[in-house]
């Protein structure tokens, strides 16, 4: 079995990081400066305990590998990247690989059963960061986080069952879920505050507009009839992860932030507050406080924004605003 891990950032290159150390066939795929930097010196990957530049093979297109029944690609790119990562994948391997979405947000797994017979979800909590090319940290332990994953829409099989068994092998909590997406949807509620926490900074101590962004979304959930696992499960589940300080690099923001942080065009709230905003319109749930935050993750973005630069009181007033088109 060998590996593609389309999208080597945080998550991806702590995935692979591992996977490869421990004798894995595995291949990032990944473009830009962090290609170039992968291709001439290899991943600095770091974590609490150790440093070491791993000379993983890096591609930079789908293109220049031949693809088997035998291979899994792991995507960990944003949502937003995703169709055009499978259109890709489709155009140059066919459709016989095996697709797993260890990404955020519910809607990789629809796009990839578009166009893939084997489709797998993976709910991902893993402390990972990306800021600089060619740099990945990991700041999770004493495991280096939970990738619990099944196959799309339900159940698990032998392809799934032997993933999760070689990345548990790698230092990583990963059981075969056959009812994935419910953890996947909860792992959801937990996203919504990333664009928060992008938009006002690490320090912003107000939980009331947290807690009503949550609360929308969990309505739409029941709104739609679609199931989540309860919080406290999820939380009993993701208790084995500890996060902690690699020394020189303090745990920062989680992934929207550090999309702003690299002065990305945009970021994934369109699929993690988007997605409650489109559940809402299609159940007649108002939804203004999502609203607020897939907007302004966009504004921040378009605009070039360094996360924190956003106070409370500038989303109330555009929670307002939200409020009273819904009038």
């Amino acid at each position: 079995m060998r590996y593609i891990i389309y999208g080597a950032g945080g998550i991806g290159g702590a995935i692979g990081a591992r996977l490869f150390q421990h004798g894995h066939e595995t291949v990032f795929i990944c473009r830009g400066e962090h290609h170039a930097v992968l291709q001439r010196q290899g991943l600095t990957f770091k974590t609490p305990n150790e440093t070491v530049q791993l000379r993983v093979r890096t591609v930079g297109h789908p293109a220049e590998l031949q693809f088997t029944k035998n291979d899994v690609v792991i995507l960990t790119m944003k949502s937003h990247d995703t169709e055009g990562a499978l259109r890709d994948l489709e155009r140059v391997g066919g459709s016989d690989a095996a697709i797993v979405c260890a990404q955020n947000g519910v809607d990789n797994e629809r796009m990839a059963a578009r166009r893939f017979d084997r489709v797998y979800g993976m709910v991902v909590v893993v402390a990972a960061t990306y800021l600089e090319p060619g740099v990945v940290l990991n700041h999770s332990t004493p495991i280096e986080g939970v990738l619990d994953a099944g196959r799309y829409p339900t159940g698990v099989d032998e392809t799934i069952s032997r993933v999760t068994t070689d990345i548990t092998a790698c230092g990583f909590s990963a059981k075969p879920d056959a009812s994935i997406m419910r953890w996947k949807y909860t792992k959801l509620l937990t996203n919504l505050q990333n664009a928060l926490q992008a938009a006002c900074g690490l320090e912003m101590q107000e939980k009331n507009f947290a807690r009503a962004v949550r609360d929308e979304a969990v309505a739409c959930l029941k709104a739609a009839g679609i199931e989540a696992a309860p919080q406290d499960e999820f939380r009993r589940r993701m208790a084995e992860v500890r996060i902690t300080d690699i020394p020189g690099h303090p745990r920062t923001g989680g992934s929207t932030w550090q999309s702003l942080m690299r002065g990305l065009p945009t970021t994934e709230a369109d699929y993690l507050n988007g997605e409650i905003v489109l559940l809402g319109r299609l159940h007649g749930m108002p939804t203004p406080y999502n609203r607020v935050l897939q907007r302004i993750a966009g504004e921040m973005a378009r605009t070039g924004k360094r996360p924190g630069s956003v106070t409370i009181e500038d989303l109330q007033r555009m929670l307002k605003e939200e409020q009273a088109r819904d009038k």
